[in-house]
This record gives C-alpha cells, structure tokens and sequence, in this order.
C-alpha cells in the first residue's frame, strides 16, 4: 500500500479521522475476519505516525490479541491468504486480493540482552506498546478506529518530536540498535533539535554501538542517509563523538550537506549510496574499508571504489573538467563512475550548487555515449602480428594515442594511428 503525503489525520473525540489508508476495502477485510469473539486486532506503528504527520503511507502493519494458529484459522475461513512469514515470532502474513498485512501477536519482554529480547505472547495492548522504542512508533487503532495512545505519542507526532518511551538509557539498553534509529527517526520525521534526554543517553551509551552486528548498523545507515534531513543528522552525529565510530573513519558532514544541495538542484531523488560516498570515501581504500565495517555489498564496494578512482584527479578544482576530460571518465569508469565522481567533485568546490557550468558537465556525461575502444587483439592479429606481448603493448600504444587524439571515429585517423602503434612490434 501507499498513498501520497497530504493533510494531517486528526484526533477527534478519541477516533482518527482523515486517514486515506483506513478506506483501503482489502484493510477492511482483515480487521473483519480477525476481529472479534474474543479477539481484538488493531492498527499498529508507522502507518498511524506517518497519517498523523501527512507523510506518505506505505504498508499497514496490525497487531492481535490471538494466537498465531488463531490468526490462520480465521484467515481462511474468510477466503484469505495466511503465510507464515515469522511464525516463531507470532508473525503471520494475511494476505488480501493479492496485498499483504503484517499480523503480529502481542508480545511481553521477558529478557533482553542489549540486541534483542526474549519475548512470550500476550494480550495487553498497553503492555506491547511500552516495550516499543519512541512515542508515536506506540500507537493503536482499534478496527472501530478508535486512537489509544499511552505514551503521549499523538502529541510528539504533531510536535515532530522523536521521544524515547520512558527513560531513555533503559530503551537503549535493551537495544543499542536505538541509537542509530533516533538518529535516523530524527532525520526523517524530526523539526528542530532533537529531544535533549534522548541524545544525551546516546552520547552516554554509544559504545553499545560496538557489540551490534555489520549488518544492522549498515541497514539502519542506509535509511538515515536517504532521509529528508540526513545532512543536518550526520553533521549532529558526528558533533556527538558517535558517526566516527560507527564508519571507523573521519566523516565529512560539509560534502553530504553540498551533495544534497546538488541532488536538489538536478531534481533527482536522494541516493544513500553516493551519500555515504560523500560522507565516508576520499580514496580506494575508503570504499573498501567500508565495505568491511558497514558490510557493503559487492555492488556497493564497487560503485563506491570506481568513484573514489574517477575523483582522484578532479581534488581541489572548482570547475568542471573539460569535455575531453569528460570523456576520458566516460572510457575509464563508465557513465556511472564518471557521475559519481563528478557528483562529488562539485560537492568538494566552491561553485554554487546549481552552477551552470557544472550542470553542462552532467548533461554531457549523462548524454554521450560510452567510448569504446574500436579495434580489439584480433584486429592486430589480423594485421599480422604474433600473439604475445609485442601484440598487447601494441594494443595499449594506440588505445594512449587514440585517447590523446579525443576518442576519433574516422575510419582514417583510426587506421592511421593503429599503424602508427604496429610499428616496431615484433
């Protein structure tokens, strides 16, 4: 499901009204066929912070007094789809007209480790949301719409305050993971400063950040880089003493906040890979010791490697490199390395954001096509050389004399500048 940002939904006399996605017929569906007799399902999380903020809506997640097993039998005596996507966690997907509703049974903490917790089932909504991480992730709607919040979740919503539920250290204990995502929650929800208790508890407890795995931190990042407000997020974690650690690097907060400027002024939408390029990669061995502390995807430790290599030669400038240049990229590291790099490279100088010369640059490297090197080994064999080494300097002579001529297509000065890379080659 999504649904695109609008108006806020409001709280009136207890009932939510104004929220788009409750008018979904397949929502309605689930709440009838899991409601009732004995058992009650309500709408839970981010689906009800977003609607209170007028932030788009993307998936419905609800949760239930009945048990896993419950929950299959009145999916199918409805005609609906049960999977069981996370049963061992009480998790069961419902699925509606071929759209999928998380359903979760209430859980109760039992112990936690600082990674996660030992839960058993329960029937206390009230109980469920308190072991949640921030105020409005702990809201309920019942399938009568009726709003229950027993944290002061409404509140901080319209507020745009992220606010840990109770005492912030004991939240972060019991999941270090917490740090990162008030960070990210802040980024992408937030308005002013973020809540003083909470950052303070951060600070305190960041060495937690340690015992997580690669994996977690590198997701939870990922989302923070992608948010509205990552610049001003990063800058703030970094001021923290927590962002170094986390990247095992210094960052650079002035880079991401330039970079996110040039995203703007181009119209394209944020791109957290080439953000925590900007933030985390000056050279080659940044992407890849990234690549070990973050866990990075291969294609991530590439894309971030052929960047770093493409902006080598373009430090400390303030104009664009010249169309010859351009090309030269475009032959080295492709059309995405030579964006990459040229991407940064305006984010390391002092043109404006949207400078024109700068935009030219893009535009050229977006629309030219690839170079590619028009005669290949076979060509030279053809042409009566042996294979061997003579036969592959031969190849690199005329592909230096073919870029230092500005990538020619004309079938004359190619020939001539291949002949003139044959001779003396045994």
């Amino acid at each position: 499901m999504s649904a695109a940002p609008g108006a806020p939904a409001r709280v009136v006399d207890g009932r939510l009204e104004g929220a788009a996605f409750l008018d979904n017929p397949n929502l309605r569906l689930v709440l009838g066929a899991l409601d009732g007799n004995g058992e009650d399902v309500r709408v839970v999380g981010g689906a009800l912070r977003n609607a209170l903020m007028g932030e788009p809506v993307h998936d419905v997640d609800l949760a239930t007094t009945a048990l896993p097993e419950i929950i299959v039998e009145r999916a199918k005596a409805a005609r609906l789809k049960p999977v069981p996507t996370g049963i061992d966690h009480g998790t069961i997907t419902v699925v509606a007209n071929g759209e999928p509703f998380e359903v979760t049974t209430l859980r109760e903490d039992v112990e936690t480790h600082g990674r996660h917790a030992t839960v058993l089932f329960g029937r206390d909504f009230r109980a469920d949301a308190l072991r949640r991480d921030f105020t409005f992730n702990a809201l309920s709607l019942d399938a009568h719409r009726v709003l229950h919040d027993y944290t002061g979740g409404v509140e901080d919503a319209a507020a745009r305050r992220v606010r840990f539920i109770g005492d912030a250290a004991t939240r972060i204990r019991e999941d270090y993971l917490r740090i990162l995502r008030l960070f990210r929650f802040h980024a992408a929800y937030g308005s002013g400063d973020m809540d003083a208790p909470a950052l303070h508890a951060a600070i305190v407890l960041r060495a937690g950040l340690a015992g997580l795995s690669r994996e977690r931190v590198h997701a939870e990042l990922m989302k923070l880089l992608a948010a509205p407000r990552a610049a001003e997020v990063v800058a703030d974690m970094t001021h923290a003493g927590i962002l170094a650690d986390v990247i095992a690097g210094a960052p650079n907060p002035r880079r991401l906040a330039r970079l996110k400027g040039i995203e703007a002024a181009q119209g394209l939408a944020p791109d957290p890979v080439l953000r925590l390029g900007a933030l985390c990669v000056q050279v080659v061995d940044d992407a890849q010791r990234l690549r070990e502390r973050l866990r990075l995807s291969n294609a991530q430790e590439a894309r971030l490697s052929a960047a770093a290599q493409a902006l080598a030669p373009l430090h400390g400038r303030d104009a664009p490199p010249a169309p010859g240049d351009l090309r030269g990229m475009l032959f080295d590291h492709g059309r995405r390395g030579a964006l990459d790099a040229l991407m940064l490279a305006h984010a390391e100088s002092r043109a404006a954001e949207d400078d024109p010369a700068w935009r030219s640059a893009y535009a050229f490297t977006r629309d030219t096509p690839e170079p590619r090197l028009p005669f290949s080994g076979a060509d030279l064999l053809a042409r009566g050389l042996k294979s061997g080494p003579a036969l592959g300097a031969a190849l690199k002579r005329f592909q230096a004399a073919w870029i230092r001529a500005g990538f020619p297509k004309e079938p004359e000065t190619l020939n001539r500048l291949l002949e003139e890379s044959i001779v003396g080659a045994d």
